[in-house]
């Protein structure tokens, strides 16, 4: 079966094929054609790769997270279900190597922090049993190295350190983690842990002006040392400077129809990747210029079908690569950066 289409003869053929598909194929649409490019103008910069993963069939729950280690090639996914593991590692190529499901009850967010020296990953967990409401570090072979949080209680202290639905975590190359703590839950708030896990700064208040939150859903760094927040629930994106914690801006015009889900840059810092989730779309945004935060300016969409619902997504910083988790079609995939113009698929 295929696995994109291509609109080029208006939404009226695309409607009609949909309609015959599912009348004479027998199958959900959503599984077999989750990738929409429309016939417009702004620019192409993203191809889908319709061999990644070669063994799409370990997808056996609901994809909800993906991390990527630029440094070793390989690429880690969180998905949720009963008896099921619950973290799945693939190389960058596609190829699957080792799962484990140690201590992990229900992932929501993950993030690979490899070093020359250390290879990592860390999973924010919104479970209700004995791990849940905490951020934990893993080994790369899944053995539990650090939890933050109080296990198994959600709350809203500081001394001792609780969460509630943590939703996902930026971890420095200098060990200092940023998180966003509040996908639904007590908690609306950003926190700046130094690596040796105190509090550097944090803002922590439900609300809709600057620097307070509504459903703080992912969080990003670019090199210029700012801090970007998706605040899904205020339908825009805050940023604040990494070392003060003073706010910066936010962007307001972007997300009229939906806030945004996730927020990663590209390698080279030109654009940032913004998925919103009932949308199921994925923006690339061009990146402000150091000293101003200015108004979202969208470059490229890529438009998935409906109900594929892109959650959290995560770019290759050496190759430039975007993996999507896909909570609706339960699956991820990579899309691939353009070196040059191409009209469209097919054509």
């Amino acid at each position: 079966m295929a696995r994109f289409w291509v609109c080029v003869a208006g939404a009226g053929f695309f409607l009609a094929f949909l309609v015959l598909h599912s009348r004479f194929c027998g199958s959900p649409v959503l599984r077999n054609f989750t990738f929409a490019v429309s016939w417009r103008t702004e620019k192409i910069l993203y191809r889908l790769d319709v061999g990644w993963p070669k063994h799409p069939e370990y997808f056996t729950g609901t994809t909800f997270c993906v991390a990527v280690d630029s440094l070793n090639g390989l690429v880690y996914i969180g998905q949720r279900g009963d008896n099921i593991p619950k973290i799945l590692v693939f190389t960058e190529d596609g190829y699957f190597l080792r799962a484990w499901n140690y201590t992990v009850d229900t992932p929501h967010g993950i993030f690979a922090a490899s070093t020359l020296y250390e290879q990592s990953v860390w999973i924010t967990d919104v479970g209700s049993g004995f791990f849940g409401h905490t951020v934990k570090k893993y080994s790369s072979f899944g053995d539990l190295v650090q939890v933050l949080g109080t296990p198994g209680k959600k709350g809203t202290s500081l001394n001792p350190l609780q969460f509630d639905n943590p939703a996902e975590l930026y971890v420095e190359d200098t060990g200092d983690i940023y998180i966003v703590d509040g996908d639904g839950g007590l908690n609306n708030r950003l926190i700046k842990l130094s690596q040796d896990f105190m509090i550097l700064w944090l803002h922590g208040e439900n609300g809709t002006g600057p620097a307070k939150f509504n459903i703080p859903h992912s969080v990003t760094l670019d090199s210029a040392g700012r801090v970007w927040v998706a605040d899904r629930g205020n339908k825009r994106i805050q940023v604040f400077d990494k070392d003060t914690g003073e706010w910066l801006g936010a962007w307001n015009n972007c997300f009229t129809e939906e806030g945004p889900s996730s927020v990663r840059f590209t390698p080279d810092g030109k654009y940032l990747i913004v998925a919103q989730l009932n949308l199921s779309r994925l923006s690339v945004v061009a990146a402000p210029p150091v000293g101003s935060i200015g108004e979202c300016s969208v470059i490229s969409t890529i438009q998935l079908a409906d109900q594929v619902l892109p959650h959290l997504l995560e770019v290759d910083r050496k190759t430039g690569a975007v993996y999507v988790a896909e909570i609706g079609a339960k699956q991820v995939q990579k899309y691939v950066p353009l070196n040059s113009y191409v009209p469209s698929f097919g054509s």
